[in-house]
């Protein structure tokens, strides 16, 4: 028996291949497929099944392209009704994988048809249960999404079934392999770990621990941060079918002169700089929002730009691909090309272009004792309450273009997160809607702690 772990960082996804006697199985696939073909290849192993533990909704799975390209047979559990042809399975069938079973646990809770995967040795023991979104490190798969017609209090209940009926039941040596790691927005607070054990999760996962329905529901429900918007189209996407992603791409892969941008410029297109945090602060297009690629750069692209706007993408040399990839990962298929030329050729065209001002955090405690200087701290709630510059004002990025009306676009804005990613973020969004002075704060809340820890104590505004 062979099982792998392909885990894709900017979006937390894990997908999962399982092998044995030259059958494999493979589990939740991402849309671009070749990874897990040459895998194949590789191995010398035939595809038999593709299980989708749910329609997804933070990315555009695989799983048809892969059948496709296959042969294999792709799995949904009970209530799944997609457009395609699909297996469905009921709770209890069990599917043989060469001298292994995998067993079909119906699990709803995130969805309604949210499934676990449960793999038996040779011996029928339980070995391995793939989670899917039902059961992560520390965390369970949140509940307002996707619902149908049912609540997210609702939905919660059939989890608290879920866990109680199915997942607590299984021995405690069981491994437990999620579909998502930390930083994914389809649970609240996943834990750093990539994989754990049923015992393990008994002991120190908050939603598996002894309560009623009534302290469950309201534990899985609270707080729940806003989904990004491209969420509830991926899952669409997802139930009803798509384009092969190298169609997409192809497509989108347009290499974009001057006379090209000035030409696009004209319409409503949105220039996305995904370039490295000194090549913008440096110059960029004015108006552009940039959204580094080394970061969550997907998720933000789907919580920040709407899914049908056109892009255009501002890239460094030989990063086009990637760009373009992982927005197509996502469901982004509207990009009309990118452009990786020297960003100072823009002139030439007339195009205004514009640096970013930014400070280092030792010569932030001056700054803050000008009472013109207002901190804009875009971190979550949670981490801002945890430790936040004094008098600062906290608005979650995924939550600024809604706020941005309160806000004076005259005033002084020192701009601050974690590291610094999502404060150049919100300095781009702030910029292309028309405030005037903006400053990053670079290496954000680490940088101060390391470098200007005093900042945090003081009590200037």
């Amino acid at each position: 028996m062979y099982i792998q772990q392909l885990y894709t960082n900017c979006l937390a996804q894990a997908a999962y291949y399982i092998e044995n006697n030259g059958q494999a199985a493979i589990i939740d696939p991402m849309r671009d497929v070749d990874e897990y073909i040459n895998l194949l290849h590789n191995r010398g192993a035939k595809l038999k099944y593709i299980f989708e533990t749910h329609f997804h909704a933070d990315f555009v799975s695989g799983h048809i392209d892969l059948a496709k390209k296959t042969g294999a047979k792709i799995i949904f559990g009970p209530g799944a009704k997609p457009s395609y042809e699909a297996d469905i399975a009921g709770d209890g069938d069990t599917l043989f994988l060469g001298e292994c079973q995998i067993k079909i646990l119906h699990t709803p809770g995130h969805t309604i048809e949210s499934i676990c995967c449960l793999l038996m040795d040779e011996n029928e023991k339980p070995y391995a249960l793939f989670s899917g979104d039902t059961l992560f490190v520390g965390d369970v798969g949140r509940p307002d999404l996707l619902s149908g017609n049912l609540s997210a209090a609702e939905l919660a209940s059939q989890l608290y079934d879920s866990l109680n009926n199915k997942i607590k039941n299984l021995p405690d040596d069981v491994i437990v392999y999620p579909g998502h790691g930390p930083g994914s927005a389809c649970g609240r607070s996943l834990g750093q770990e990539l994989q754990s054990t049923i015992g393990m999760q008994k002991q120190l996962n908050y939603a598996l621990q002894p309560m009623d329905r009534k302290d469950f529901i309201e534990a899985v429900t609270a707080d729940q941060p806003a989904p990004p918007p491209y969420f509830f189209k991926d899952a669409a996407i997802n139930k009803y079918g798509y384009e092969p992603l190298e169609k997409v791409t192809k497509k989108a892969h347009r290499k974009l002169s001057t006379n090209d941008i000035n030409e696009q410029l004209k319409k409503d297109i949105t220039i996305l700089d995904v370039r490295t945090e000194t090549e913008y602060t440096n110059l960029h297009i004015k108006g552009s929002i940039h959204i580094g690629l080394n970061g969550s750069y997907a998720v933000w692209v789907g919580t920040l730009i709407d899914i049908n706007q056109p892009i255009i993408i501002v890239c460094e040399k030989n990063t086009d691909k990637e760009a373009i990839t992982r927005l197509g990962r996502i469901g982004y298929e509207n990009i009309i090309g990118y452009y990786d030329d020297d960003i100072i050729h823009l002139t030439e065209i007339g195009k205004e272009l514009c640096g970013l001002k930014c400070i280092e955090a030792k010569k932030l405690l001056p700054e803050l004792s000008n009472e013109k200087n207002i901190v804009l701290d875009v971190r979550t709630v949670n981490e801002y309450n945890t430790s936040k510059i004094p008098n600062s004002l906290n608005i979650p990025l995924n939550e600024l273009l809604s706020n941005l009306h309160k806000l004076n676009k005259t005033d002084s804005y020192l701009i601050n997160c974690a590291g610094g990613y999502r404060s150049l973020i919100a300095a781009s969004l702030m910029e292309k809607n028309g405030f005037t002075s903006i400053t990053n704060v670079n290496g954000g809340m680490s940088a101060i702690e390391k470098e200007a820890a005093e900042i945090l104590y003081s009590s200037v505004s």
